[in-house]
């Protein structure tokens, strides 16, 4: 069985997002704006010079400021931990031998520790063919643990061993009577210290060449994921999740110092969005410094 670990050896750690309001607005950018009331944007209090009090708010007149306001100045970062270290992206082909595929992962994460890797990030549904039908096979009860969740059993367990932390990719999680596509990330003490879900599902179909549709077997998430770890603030999004900057958005404000996409992209849209949605993420705008992102 093939794989690839890919090494990637100076990391300087800051930030640099786009503010600007993207007109594609997505379920996370629709779900901030659910509720009883919608909100109603509207213009600062005007200033009207005919009135018998030319000044009525001389505080807030003198408190408004639209040049700051079109370009608000960089919100400071939490100190890194650390300001250099090296980052795992372990490559793995997939078979219909879940075992097989928790093995071979676990070679993987250890060959890129014994290379130096301090983080250490594995793909999108590692454990599982990418199908529908797969899905349901191959999900765990990540909340359960043990025997119930193999995959995340092993990624904990060897975190604890190498002292590393790794954003585990994403494997089909059973929750209920739902499946998600759910990313785990652990501590370098091997717990379990984030786990976010796909926000936005792929559904596509392009006569003649890929039909697949996500929502037909997973469901979406609802919440970002921003983490604390060994290396610094991580925001994560899954494969996906990239296409939409205000995930990147709100990630870039509570401070993350690096965001990382797990991802499979196909190979018929794939090569179309992925390397120009990596430049989009990290040079959208200057509000913040310019910061890495690992993409994979």
């Amino acid at each position: 069985m093939k794989s690839a670990v890919a090494i990637t050896s100076k990391i300087h750690l800051n930030l640099n997002l786009n503010l600007r309001r993207n007109h594609l607005y997505s379920p996370l950018s629709r779900s901030i704006f659910r509720g009883k009331a919608k909100p109603v944007f509207q213009s600062p209090p005007l200033i009207r010079t005919h009135s018998s009090n030319p000044n009525p708010n001389p505080i807030m007149a003198s408190s408004f400021k639209p040049e700051q306001a079109r370009a608000p100045p960089a919100l400071p970062l939490p100190t890194p931990p650390v300001t250099k270290f090296k980052v795992g992206l372990c490559q793995l082909s997939v078979t219909a031998d879940k075992e097989r595929n928790i093995a071979h992962a676990r070679r993987a994460i250890e060959e890129a520790a014994e290379k130096g890797a301090k983080l250490i990030i594995l793909p999108e549904i590692w454990n599982s063919p990418y199908s529908n039908d797969s899905f349901p096979v191959y999900a765990e009860d990540i909340d359960a643990g043990g025997d119930a969740s193999p995959s995340t059993a092993m990624l904990s367990e060897v975190a604890r061993l190498l002292k590393i932390t790794i954003v585990g990719g994403s494997i089909p999680e059973r929750s209920g009577d739902r499946l998600y596509n759910t990313c785990c990330v652990f501590g370098s003490d091997g717990k379990l210290i984030a786990k976010h879900r796909k926000i936005h599902l792929f559904d596509i179909d392009i006569p003649g060449k890929i039909t697949f549709i996500e929502s037909k077997s997973l469901t979406a998430g609802e919440t970002p994921t921003i983490v604390d770890t060994d290396v610094g603030r991580i925001g994560i999004g899954i494969c996906y999740d990239i296409r939409f900057q205000e995930l990147a958005m709100i990630y870039g404000a509570r401070g993350a110092h690096l965001i990382c996409y797990p991802g499979a992209f196909n190979m018929t849209t794939g090569p179309l969005h992925w390397e120009l949605l990596q430049r989009a993420r990290a040079t959208d705008n200057q509000v913040l410094p310019h910061s890495p992102f690992v993409f994979f």
